[in-house]
């Protein structure tokens, strides 16, 4: 089927990502989907990403370089960068990945192809940078999710020996390099938004999946469409990572429940939640006290939280048990 009509925005947001920047803008202009236009948004950045943005001219791929001026994180960037166009497909694309030419278009193939499904989003197979000579890594084939309320991108850090070599529905899929429909983001965009800012940075795309479920739109895998990731924030160097980050972490773990969670979930995950929650603040108390703003944050927005949590439930048109079942699935067959 004939897909290269097909408008796709790939969107980018930089902060300080200087030196990852020129191999991703090289591997769009790879891409042979060629209806691209590239929207790169620049958070607050005091290296050389703006300069560098600005000088890659691809032929034939209209670019914007928008400079915010501030730092807004990956979801007020990536909610800037969707504004500037009118493409159906939006590719959110990190300045660490570096998707191979057939990326975009396996993805929009994917997208395309006739589904008994509401397709939302599509994501494909990332794999970790490293020595070619090395096995290769997974970085994430779509997303998962555990009883405790964790939100995991499947065969992370696994040695890739083929495994998730079919395509098949997920959860959800990292905002490192997914397409979505633009019909889909704006069914789920709550008050103009598409992703909540309050999330700013890290589990902002899991929240967004959340609601793209909720709203009865589906996530698929393509594992033909292939990129390479180079993932800084990971859960083992939690504690050389900013403080900014770990507190967006913390906070975004109760914001996520805090809108999503409903009450026959509260009942199915409460033990292995309660113990992980327990874990975490004795984490805070002793080794990470920085993060004990999270709670203070958590309590000053309380108002905040309940409207939205009250927004989204009313919005809300998949079942409880549409939902809660992928805290317990491992696969989603087409």
């Amino acid at each position: 089927m004939s897909h290269q009509h097909l408008q796709v925005a790939v969107c980018i947001v930089s902060h300080n990502s200087a030196d990852d920047l020129t191999g991703c803008l090289e591997a769009v202009a790879r891409q042979t989907h060629r209806s691209l236009e590239i929207v790169l948004v620049d958070c607050a950045s005091t290296d050389r990403s703006l300069e560098v943005a600005r000088q890659f001219r691809p032929a034939g791929i209209a670019c914007k370089v928008i400079d915010l001026g501030e730092n807004l994180g990956f979801s007020g960037g990536t909610n800037r960068a969707i504004l500037e166009s009118n493409a159906p497909y939006i590719l959110t694309l990190n300045p660490d990945a570096h998707p191979t030419p057939e990326f975009v278009s396996r993805l929009v193939d994917r997208a395309i192809a006739p589904s008994m499904y509401r397709v939302g989003a599509v994501t494909g197979r990332l794999v970790r940078f490293g020595s070619t000579s090395d096995p290769p890594v997974l970085d994430a084939c779509g997303m998962r999710l555990t009883p405790t309320w964790r939100h995991l991108d499947r065969g992370s850090g696994r040695t890739d020996r083929g495994q998730w070599s079919t395509p098949e529905r997920v959860f959800g899929a990292t905002g490192a390099a997914t397409l979505f429909r633009r019909e889909a983001l704006e069914d789920v965009a709550l008050k103009g938004e598409i992703f909540a800012t309050e999330f700013h940075t890290y589990r902002e795309d899991a929240e967004l999946c959340f609601r793209l479920r909720e709203r009865r739109w589906e996530v698929l895998y393509e594992p033909t469409a292939e990129c390479r990731h180079r993932r800084h924030s990971v859960p083992a160097r939690r504690r050389a990572m900013p403080a900014t980050i770990n507190f967006h972490s913390l906070k975004n773990r109760y914001l996520l429940r805090a809108y999503h969670q409903d009450p026959a979930n509260l009942l199915l995950t409460f033990v292995p939640t309660a113990i992980r929650d327990l874990l975490a603040l004795g984490y805070v108390l002793t080794r990470e006290r920085d993060s004990l703003a999270a709670y203070r944050w958590l309590w000053e927005n309380r108002r905040h939280i309940l409207n939205r949590r009250a927004d989204l439930r009313r919005r809300r048109t998949c079942s409880s048990w549409q939902l809660n079942r992928w805290f317990f699935r491992r696969r989603g067959a087409l």
